[in-house]
């Protein structure tokens, strides 16, 4: 089934950008969102002229309004006749280890990358359920298997909330045409981790956006992008001994 009309968050910059461009090769209509308006008017103009046979709504959104979600979500679908696919990609990795005196960063982590992921969700599946069809896709994390230290601990967490949340509405809505995936990438070199210089089997953003679009397409419950090393890696990480895990982070 091929997904004509697809909703990004988060569309400015990094994953959401990336996903976007591949899109955009594919002949896909495209409502995109995000805080910085200038950003996405500079995206919207290298699309059309990427392949000017597409349609390109964007608009202003700060996913911690959650009203504002509700009504841009609302405002694409009749723009477009229909949403087809929904991607949750806004998200922060502010914070800290937990007592340091970071706790405002980490509340934001925790607003952004959960609560506002919520709203999103259930602006979605509002849409799906009354159109009776729809793709659901969660920007998870290879995080969300293990709990991790420093500023990963509660960027891990809300990884881990977002991928029970996405196989709960996957239950709810199993057997029908709606379908949710939740994707777990791996290393991929975006905004959110410039500033750090040794990653294992990280992969530049173009290579890493290829992955998620390609691991979208295909509507899995999970997967973990890029295949490889994560697609095995991820079983490992969650056996691995926590000194191990310590050492990573």
């Amino acid at each position: 089934m091929i997904r004509k009309n697809i909703l990004i968050t988060g569309a400015s910059s990094g994953l959401g950008r990336g996903m976007a461009i591949e899109f955009a090769k594919k002949g896909r209509n495209l409502a995109l969102c995000a805080r910085r308006m200038e950003r996405l008017t500079e995206l919207k103009q290298e699309l059309l002229t990427l392949n000017p046979d597409i349609t390109v709504s964007i608009k202003p959104l700060d996913v911690n309004d959650h009203q504002a979600v509700f009504q841009v979500f609302n405002e694409f679908r009749d723009e477009l006749g229909q949403l087809d696919r929904v991607i949750i990609n806004a998200g922060m990795g502010k914070g800290a280890s937990i007592g340091t005196g970071y706790f405002e960063a980490n509340k934001q982590t925790a607003e952004t990358n959960f609560i506002a992921a919520l709203a999103q969700a259930e602006a979605a599946m509002t849409i799906f359920r009354e159109q009776n069809a729809g793709h659901l896709v969660t920007m998870s994390s290879i995080s969300a298997v293990r709990g991790f230290r420093r500023a990963m601990t509660v960027y891990a967490a809300t990884k881990a909330a977002l991928t029970s949340l996405s196989e709960g509405i996957r239950l709810d809505v199993m057997n029908t045409p709606i379908k949710v995936s939740c994707v777990h990438p791996g290393f991929i070199r975006s905004e959110i981790n410039e500033k750090v210089k040794k990653v294992p089997f990280i992969v530049d953003t173009d290579v890493g956006c290829r992955a998620l679009v390609k691991a979208i397409e295909k509507e899995r419950d999970n997967s973990y992008v890029p295949t490889w090393p994560w697609a095995l890696l991820h079983w490992w990480l969650r056996i691995a001994p926590k000194s191990t895990i310590r050492a990573m982070s």
